[in-house]
């Protein structure tokens, strides 16, 4: 029903609701309270507290406008209670409270009441009137509304009681199974709740009921999106297990994978063998090994003659998981296999050959950057993409890619997500977690640096170089801005703070060829110290570098600070890691003391959630995730509870 049919109220005011989205009394009875006051208890004056919120119920008498000194107003009156004790009651700059309020009419006041003199006061206390009408304002648990520049708290609770007769007939909105198993409030009681509370108890219910149902929606539409994309059984993506060549790659590896790294290629290779095209996120810590276990499944499906897309966010890694995979593959592999990169980099003519073996069949494996999802990129028998750190590329990016073929999909991720997180930003994908770190991975020493102390740390990379080690330096910016350490300017600095030593620059702005000749130089160790913006963030393996110093370190978030820091300590020497605040007292930080303090990706992201908010954590923001719905993240038994319903009420429903 059209508001207009029910409110009496002014055009501005329905113009105010239609801004916000409510245009039918469902749409108002929708606006829900985003907390609720205890103004229950009903006070006398002889018994009220002073100085404290109360309400009071009684009369009102000697009602008159003053006019002080300075020509303002004030509305003078004596308030006497049911036992005859007296206050006087001050309204500052409200003369229309005289329009209001007559001699003689019975109200309930609600504020704080003072002593001056031997006189009690009551100054620019809220009122209502009162007599036979339940009260609307006080004397009850009181919903306050979120306000807008028109409508006050007060308006919206003088609309609601308006529009309740609709509660009654309001629809019900989730599954009855849903609601009987779960034990929660019918819509219409939770709404009813919110909105005319009796018992704060059933507050909590009511809201409850509201994160619930918000949570079972999004879980609802991940798993139907999930379903859709695994409707169709294709013969040519039933790729059995080989485990001989699985054994023949452990056998090849210097190291045993972890029981983590075993599970989820176990995980991934049989969701192959169904046939339906698989979509699994892989997340695992900073160096727990998640490009071997792409590499064995890459191994398996090009084994069994299907095509396969691995894509990267940059150029560098891209390139680096060309040589790294092809080592590997070429461990297993007794026939000839083809593996092409494909970058902007890349000549022309290399480009035309490789779209052309694409094409045709003969390039087994493509890795590459957003190149790969060109229209021209083309695909014989595409069976298996992986899209490392996918919260780095778009929806429509990751969707352009895997749209040409319908192949199964691994989508990787560095950034630890908390599985609460995972289940809902990322809900319409299967979830493989690496728990575990390689054994041999040395622990790295981290350390907030005051800037006094910033003398040892340089004196300290100066031996640790002096010894063979490199130093990756990161800065916030590329150029000078405010207090932030610039990529340029710590360039600068660093060349005569370490005048002996060979410093390389990188940064977003270089040319490609520029940055991978800089990369190169760094890991072929004819550079020793590196500064960088977050463009080395992602991937980068130079076992020999063992420092990592983060400038400006308080403007990172924690999991960003810790992909930082996993670029060291993957090789066989000591590492450290060293947080630059930009001034002293951000040396204190709860989040810069949490890395010192845990190496744990997994943890840390849990105290990010905690700390920033679901809604500020890397990636999130694109993940499709109502932002209204983000702070529910925070509360993990509603998320586990919501999945688990959706999961069991669409299975038994067979949608």
């Amino acid at each position: 029903m059209p508001l207009a049919q029910v409110l009496r109220t002014t055009q501005k005011y329905l113009d105010a609701l239609r801004e916000i989205g409510i245009t039918t009394v469902e749409d108002l009875l929708l606006y829900l309270p985003r907390t609720h006051e205890d103004l229950s208890t009903m006070s006398t004056l002889q018994s009220a507290p002073l100085n404290e919120k109360i309400t009071v119920r009684g009369r009102v008498c000697h009602l008159k406008r003053v006019f002080t000194r300075g020509r303002k107003q004030l509305i003078r009156a004596i308030f006497i209670d049911g036992d005859d004790n007296r206050a006087e009651v001050i309204w500052f700059n409200q003369p229309h409270i005289m329009r209001m309020l007559k001699e003689g009419d019975e109200v309930a006041l609600t504020g704080k009441i003072i002593e001056k003199g031997s006189v009690l006061q009551i100054v620019s206390p809220q009122f209502e009137k009162g007599g036979d009408r339940p009260l609307i304002h006080a004397g009850r648990l009181v919903p306050i509304y979120p306000e807008h520049d028109v409508m006050s708290t007060k308006w919206l609770r003088e609309k609601m009681m308006l529009v309740k007769f609709a509660i009654d007939v309001l629809p019900e909105t989730l599954p009855e199974e849903v609601v009987r198993e779960e034990a929660i409030l019918s819509r219409r009681d939770a709404i009813r709740t919110l909105h005319f509370p009796e018992d704060p108890a059933e507050v909590e219910r009511a809201r409850d009921r509201v994160a619930f149902e918000a949570m079972y929606r999004i879980q609802e539409s991940a798993l139907l999106k999930k379903k859709e994309w695994q409707a169709s059984v294709q013969d040519r993506l039933k790729i059995p297990m080989d485990t001989d060549l699985v054994k023949k790659f452990f056998s090849s590896l210097k190291f045993v994978p972890t029981n983590a790294q075993k599970i989820a290629m176990y995980e991934i290779l049989k969701d192959m063998e169904s046939g339906r095209p698989m979509s699994r996120l892989l997340e695992g810590d900073v160096g727990s090994g998640k490009t071997l276990v792409a590499t064995v499944v890459l191994a398996n499906v090009i084994k069994h003659g299907g095509q396969c897309a691995f894509m990267v966010p940059t150029e560098v890694l891209a390139k680096q998981h060309a040589e790294t995979i092809t080592k590997l593959l070429l461990t297993v592999y007794d026939s000839p296999m083809s593996v092409a990169l494909l970058t902007g980099s890349v000549p022309e003519s290399e480009v035309r050959r490789i779209k052309l073996g694409l094409g045709n069949g003969t390039i087994d494996l493509v890795i590459g950057t957003h190149a790969l999802i060109e229209d021209d990129v083309r695909f014989k028998n595409l069976c298996f993409v992986v899209i490392d750190e996918q919260h780095r590329f778009g929806v429509v990016q990751r969707e352009c890619l895997t749209a040409k073929g319908t192949p199964h999909v691994l989508h990787m991720t560095a950034t630890p997500i908390p599985r609460t997180l995972a289940l809902t930003a990322y809900g319409h994908h299967d979830l493989s977690v690496l728990t575990e770190k390689p054994l041999d991975r040395p622990l790295i020493h981290t350390k907030v640096v005051k800037p006094r102390d910033r003398k040892k740390v340089e004196l300290f990379i100066d031996r640790e170089i002096e010894k063979g080690r490199q130093v990756f330096v990161i800065c916030p910016l590329i150029e000078h801005k405010d207090d932030r350490k610039s990529v340029e300017e710590e360039f600068t600095r660093l060349q005569n703070v370490f005048p002996h030593r060979r410093i390389a620059m990188l940064h977003g702005r270089m040319a490609s060829r520029e940055k991978e000749d800089v990369m190169r130089m760094f890991k072929e160790c004819k550079s020793d110290l590196l500064v960088s913006t977050s463009v080395i963030e992602v991937g980068i393996d130079i076992p020999n570098a063992s420092i990592m110093l983060i400038e400006g370190a308080e403007r990172f978030g924690l999991s960003q600070l810790h992909q930082f820091r996993g670029r060291v300590g993957r090789g066989v020497h000591a590492s450290y890691c060293f947080l630059c605040g930009s001034r002293s007292e951000k040396a204190g930080s709860i989040r810069l003391k949490a890395m010192e303090e845990c190496n744990d990706g997994f943890k840390l992201a849990e105290i990010d959630l905690k700390l920033r908010g679901p809604g500020e954590l890397y990636g999130v923001r694109q993940s499709g995730v109502p932002e209204g719905a983000l702070i529910h993240l925070l509360n993990p038994e509603l998320v586990v509870r919501a999945r688990r319903a959706a999961e069991k009420y669409l299975f038994f429903c067979g949608r």
